[in-house]
């Protein structure tokens, strides 16, 4: 009796293509952790190059799958693979790859186990890579917290460096506190609406309408959510972490994380939260809009002050996240206004917002490491001079702050054109004023970004050392990587829009 209800119980259906990328993830990391274990000379090259061909390897079946062009789902509906998610889970891989360019000397060079260092960069990458597919409340968290928990530790990786030690510390506090109110929201649209499927939730609040418990429920997840995009007020753990940790792991912070982070927010408020007919984007649009605003005016002002180009970079990365939650204002406020279509087109300016917000703030970081490795400072005046004694990489830097900056004819400005197009696109005083703040920020944003700038090309050398800047061939490659898809986007920018249209 017991074979016969065994038998009984229905297998679930598994798509091995659909998984693929994901699995390439875990056979590379089952490899660096083996390698690290039995190949002598545990600190060489072995476990770098061997995480940076399994990123690789991982995009082979992104490109199968995107030319399949079906879309696939799994486990009732709660992991989905469709353009949207191959999009971003090659965004993820391909940023991971360039951190892992950038990694490869820096941590060779410093107190760093190098075995450790990639295996947890594989494993917050696979949480992100399962946050692109994932369709249930229950998936998103533990994606989420698969992202979150090994960066805790990358934070702290310079582990006899009490600044290292307090970027972890204040990463992991505010990590676990976001979990616990996003959790806590997440518990009580469970146990209202009674399901975890984002399109469950959806049909009932479309038969139900927003119920005030649910309302709160959604403004519980949106804080948690805010958290992990340093999002204005919840951002105070930001610049702390992001000085203290090793700068490749603030860059993949900068950019990779905080990814994850938007593409929870995308996943659950577009597939969980907005209706067919937007009828719920008025329970969640205002909160976004006030988060927006502050973000960029907060985070704008902060980097005037700063002297420091990695705290600059925070704080830029702050406003840069500002300037990508206006779109999902103009998606609420089109949807609340009876323009769903709107919302779609909305949603996809988030897609390439983020696409080459993470090349220019990638590229930024390589070349930061690159003019410390000579400086050894991280002061915005240690780049004085630079044009003079390292023309190239004082242009590429120039170049990728350009386009953080949103000069044309940069990747930047096309990033700065979807956001503003898709809050005019929404209309109302509400999404006109939100753009004019935009604009104000935009304005204040080039004052700092020109800075560093003004000091390379204008300013003496602080010291006589005009030596040649030697850059690791690894580190070159990154920036080169960057720096192409800046210039070539700003240029020819329907690359990354037909990936947008594509995704929504």
């Amino acid at each position: 009796m017991l074979l016969a209800a065994v038998t009984t119980i229905p297998t679930p259906a598994f798509d091995w293509h659909a998984f693929a990328p994901d699995l390439v993830l875990v056979v590379t990391m089952v490899v660096v952790l083996v390698a690290d274990l039995l190949l002598p000379d545990r600190e060489a090259w072995r476990t770098s190059s061997i995480t940076a061909f399994g990123l690789l390897a991982a995009l082979i079946p992104i490109a199968t799958l995107a030319y399949s062009g079906d879309d696939r789902s799994m486990f009732g509906g709660a992991y989905v693979v469709d353009h949207y998610a191959l999009a971003l889970k090659a965004f993820f891989f391909v940023a991971a790859y360039i951190t892992v360019l950038m990694s490869v000397d820096y941590i060779r060079e410093g107190d760093y186990y190098n075995g450790e260092f990639y295996f947890l960069l594989l494993v917050s990458t696979f949480g992100m890579s399962i946050m692109a597919s994932a369709r249930d409340l229950v998936t998103l968290f533990v994606a989420l917290e698969t992202i979150s928990i090994p960066t805790f530790v990358l934070a702290a990786f310079r582990k006899h460096d009490r600044r290292s030690n307090e970027a972890g510390v204040k990463y992991y506090l505010i990590g676990v506190l976001s979990s616990a109110i996003m959790l806590y929201g997440f518990s009580i649209i469970f146990g209202v609406t009674g399901a975890t499927k984002l399109s469950d939730i959806a049909t009932y609040m479309s038969q139900h309408g927003v119920e005030p418990l649910v309302a709160v429920a959604i403004f519980l997840s949106l804080v948690g959510f805010a958290f992990k995009v340093s999002a204005v007020p919840f951002h105070f753990w930001a610049p702390d972490t992001y000085e203290g940790a090793p700068t490749p792991v603030t860059a993949f912070l900068s950019v990779a994380s905080k990814a994850g982070g938007f593409v929870a927010l995308i996943n659950i408020v577009y597939f969980g939260f907005f209706l067919p007919n937007g009828a719920a984007a008025s329970s969640w649009w205002p909160v976004l809009w006030v988060l927006a605003a502050a973000s960029m005016t907060i985070g704008n002002l902060a980097a005037l002050r700063q002297t420091n180009i990695v705290r600059m970079l925070a704080y830029s990365s702050i406003a840069q996240g500002g300037f990508m939650l206006v779109p999902f204002a103009a998606a609420g406020i089109a949807g609340a206004n009876g323009h769903p279509e709107k919302a779609a087109s909305a949603m996809s300016a988030v897609v390439i917002y983020l696409l080459i917000y993470g090349a220019m703030n990638l590229g930024a970081f390589a070349v930061v490491i690159a003019v410390a490795r000579r400086t050894r400072s991280a002061d915005i005046s240690s780049y004085d001079g630079l044009f003079q004694s390292a023309p190239t990489m004082a242009v590429v830097m120039g170049v990728f702050l350009a386009s953080l900056a949103g000069i044309p004819f940069f990747a930047g400005w096309f990033a700065k054109f979807v956001m503003f197009r898709s809050i005019i696109d929404a209309g109302t005083g509400w999404g006109i004023a939100l753009g004019v703040i935009a604009a104000v920020n935009s304005v204040i944003a080039f004052f700092y970004y020109a800075r560093p700038i003004r000091a390379m090309i204008f300013h003496e050398p602080a010291t006589d050392d005009r030596s040649p800047l030697v850059v690791p061939q690894p580190l070159m490659v990154a920036i080169a990587i960057t720096a192409a898809v800046v210039v070539v986007v700003g240029i020819y920018p329907q690359l990354f829009a037909r990936v947008g249209e594509l995704a929504f």
